[in-house]
């Protein structure tokens, strides 16, 4: 079975939506969904009271931060943890049990956006690809427990980029699959930003991290910039 760990910060609207999918494409293994919420202040608690049958946690802010806490909660060997602006394709939980049942026991989907735009198309199709520069944290990620414990959990020293930074340490040891299956992810930064200036943002964090910076220069750089 599987524990779903969901990380969010001010979710409100985004959240029912996300909440509604699973219910409709989920094919039975799914033991328990966890909210772990970092200090949200538009409601997002009401939303997840609303619910029945959730698991609802607060935590200090930083996606990390909040992951490592909804996976210390878990009571399953499957971790599965999703961005609240992913929506995970039909029958996520069955193709998730197929790999790891297969020895497959990390990993992610393909990736598509809800967006129609050339190159957001275009990176989505090299979410096919296998490989560390073609991953990111809105393809989820499934991983068994006894592995993310082996590996530390997340590195709560990556405000930004956590989830590359894990992929990368499964990559070194030969442990990350791709599920031939499409996740869909809000191009909702490429909205707000423009899509050539958020290409260029991830470009340049991308490179700096390459290069050697730190996980506190990546996270300077990246406020700098959004909020800019």
């Amino acid at each position: 079975m599987i524990s779903i760990i969901i990380p969010v910060y001010n979710e409100k609207f985004q959240l029912p939506g996300l909440l509604e999918h699973l219910k409709k494409v989920s094919s039975g293994n799914v033991a328990e969904i966890i909210i772990v919420d970092g200090e949200s202040t538009d409601g997002t608690a009401g939303v997840v009271n609303a619910e029945k049958d959730l698991i609802y946690i607060k935590s200090e802010r930083g996606r990390p931060i909040q992951m490592n806490l909804g996976a210390k909660r878990a009571n399953t060997d499957i971790l599965y943890f999703l961005h609240a602006d992913s929506l995970p394709p039909e029958n996520f939980d069955a193709l998730i049990m197929e790999e790891v049942g297969k020895g497959k026991i990390a990993g992610c989907f393909q990736m598509k956006f809800d967006k129609d735009h050339w190159w957001l198309n275009l990176m989505g199709y090299f979410t096919k690809v296998n490989h560390i520069s073609c991953r990111g944290g809105d393809q989820s990620l499934f991983i068994q427990k006894d592995l993310f414990d082996e590996i530390g959990g997340f590195d709560e020293s990556y405000m930004i980029y956590e989830d590359n930074e894990i992929a990368g340490r499964l990559f070194k040891r030969k442990q990350f699959t791709i599920i031939k299956s499409w996740l869909t992810t809000s191009a909702r930064l490429y909205e707000r930003m423009g899509v050539w200036n958020t290409q260029l943002l991830f470009a340049e964090i991308y490179w700096k991290r390459r290069l050697g910076a730190s996980a506190e220069e990546l996270y300077s750089h990246y406020c700098k910039r959004i909020n800019s």
